[in-house]
């Protein structure tokens, strides 16, 4: 079995090969680079998919100084020529921006400032280069100066933190009398949140101006390359930058280099002695088409595998959604009929596909205008994947896997949590229905209820998920019961109940079992709840803590129908 750590969150490329961390090789991307390049390359890929650790590779690569043994048994290694055109060949300067963003321009500004003073600061040499004259020495100077006021923060004004990157180029060139690699991470972080906290325009001209003067008219440069989520319009940052190729979700150049393959996982899982694990590991992390490649999302594929080495037991969750405030989707759910209909996220969520336009090109401000713009930034962000390669102008689009249906689902629930809280009477009137033990009313109430969300529709997708889902819409309403309680999917008799009730003052006990009638026969699967409820002595605890009275539910759901029975215990 292999020994080796797993890098959970190191994207530092020289640390996963010099500290015995695993590290499934992606040195091909160094390849594929070199003979597809532009001048300038940028490359979008969803948040966690390796961006940032492909981009510590390349500087490992390229950068004068290089260490051989890191690419070691790698499989760059094996190409003799390349390796000795290009390794340890070329000055660097990478920079990411995921850290440069505030609660204000200012704040921001400044934080670009640290970021590019701290890069600046690798080269101090330059201050003693027989190659550079006093003035050029002079230039580098302003860009590592400190604040004197503060004493521990850097200060540019903004025209030298616009022409930073392109002097620092020429610096470097001048000194080793080669042109510059120039890698920009995270492109796009300071313009989402500057869009978040009102000083967008600010900051697409800093950034845009910066970008321009590196990118666009350097003559120090040899080449560079970008990531990000998102492909932000020209007319927005990359004006007049013709140099640039994009690869996004959609390409097939480098489909491969970002995120894990088939391959990749099957033997992860089979070092680790987790092979057992394959199919459950397909259907929560893999799905994702880039290009004509299916990658699975490599922040989770090693969270799962860290966890299972700890507790083999443990059951698959979210690990990507939980990195992220997902408001993309959260907005995205919200303007159901507003353009987007209950049909479209019930076909999404049940398995199926979505055919849609999709912009490539977007700003931040105009990302809600249009709701042809929120499914683009649904697909470049992640939560939807290509279904196919695409044939034309339309994309089929779907979800990828249970993790991103497991999100829709929650913040589906949100929501209705939300509506039954401004309802008020709908909570009121199901809970004394329940403790009742009407169940006519029940089911009438519920029933209601379902008409103002989604339903799940009769297809492939696992009848678990199915039943958490109208499992979810019932703990949406008991919660705003606070003086019962109330407890979900605990270990009670020989299994786990869906929903147990204690009312003690009124010593009424309620066990609720929810299933998913398979073709629409309600009746039967009624039965079957109650059944496993008896059988299961799901009761038992009730008993235990002397409820007199004990009232059991089988709650049978079908789309946007339900059936409730009852059965009382003596």
């Amino acid at each position: 079995m292999n020994t080796k750590m797993l890098p959970i969150g190191i994207d530092d490329f020289e640390k996963i090969r010099t500290e015995n961390y695993y590290y499934i090789d992606k040195t091909d991307f160094i390849r594929v680079l070199l003979r597809n390049r532009g001048e300038v390359n940028l490359f979008t890929r969803p948040r966690r998919f390796g961006k940032s650790l492909n981009m510590s590779m390349l500087q490992c690569f390229f950068e004068i100084g290089a260490d051989k043994k890191w690419f070691e048994g790698l499989s760059i290694s094996q190409d003799a020529e390349l390796c000795k055109a290009y390794m340890g060949q070329f000055p660097v300067i990478s920079l990411s921006l995921k850290t440069a963003h505030g609660m204000n321009y200012e704040s921001a500004k400044n934080e670009l400032c640290t970021i590019l003073a701290k890069e600046a600061l690798r080269f101090r040499f330059l201050l003693d280069s027989n190659r550079l004259y006093e003035e050029e020495k002079s230039l580098y100077r302003q860009l590592i100066r400190v604040d004197e006021s503060s004493k521990s923060t850097f200060t540019m004004p903004e025209s030298t933190i616009t022409s930073s990157l392109n002097t620092l180029s020429q610096l470097l060139e001048k000194h080793y009398g080669r042109k510059v690699i120039i890698l920009i991470d995270e492109y796009d972080v300071p313009l989402a949140k500057a869009n978040m906290q009102g000083y967008y325009d600010q900051m697409v001209s800093l950034i845009r101006n910066m970008l321009d003067a590196a990118l666009k008219s350097n003559r120090s440069l040899y080449f560079a390359v970008m990531t990000g989520c998102l492909r932000i319009s020209k007319e927005s940052i990359f004006t007049g930058l013709n140099n640039l190729k994009v690869s996004t979700v959609l390409d097939a150049n480098c489909n491969e280099q970002f995120g894990f393959t088939d391959t990749e996982v099957r033997q992860m899982l089979d070092e680790y002695g987790l092979s057992q694990y394959y199919e459950i590991t397909k259907e929560w992390y893999d799905g994702y088409r880039i290009g004509n490649a299916h990658i699975y999302n490599p922040w989770d594929v090693i969270n799962w595998c860290d966890q299972l080495l700890t507790n083999p037991e443990k059951r698959p969750k979210s690990y990507w959604k939980n990195s992220s405030g997902n408001e993309e989707v959260k907005r995205f759910i919200h303007c159901m009929g507003n353009g987007i209909t209950k049909t479209q996220i019930e076909r999404l969520i049940s398995g199926e596909t979505v055919q849609k336009k999709i912009e490539e090109q977007l700003t931040w401000q105009t990302m809600y205008d249009r709701i042809e713009n929120m499914w683009s930034l649904l697909l470049a962000t992640g939560y939807l994947t290509p279904s196919e390669i695409p044939a034309g102008s339309l994309v089929s689009l779907k979800i990828p896997n249970n993790e991103v249906r497991e999100l829709f689902r929650d913040i589906l629930l949100e929501q209705f949590e939300e509506k039954v809280a401004e309802d008020g009477t709908l909570a009121t009137e199901f809970c004394a229905a329940l403790k009742k033990g009407d169940a006519a009313e029940v089911e009438r109430i519920f029933t209601r209820s379902m008409a103002t969300t989604i339903s799940i529709r009769d297809t492939a997708v696992r009848k678990e998920f199915k039943e958490s889902f109208y499992h979810g819409l019932i703990l949406g309403i008991l919660l705003f019961k606070n003086n019962w309680d109330i407890t979900s999917n605990r270990e009670a008799g020989e299994g786990y109940f869906d929903i147990q009730i204690e009312i003690e003052e009124e010593g009424i006990g309620i066990v609720i079992e929810v299933k998913y009638a398979e073709g629409g026969n309600l009746d039967a699967a009624c039965r079957e709840a109650l059944a496993q409820i008896t059988d299961s002595h799901y009761t038992a605890e009730l008993k235990a803590d002397d409820m007199r009275i004990i009232l059991k539910y089988g709650v049978a759901c079908y789309k946007k129908r339900c059936r409730v029975m009852l059965e009382r215990e003596a």
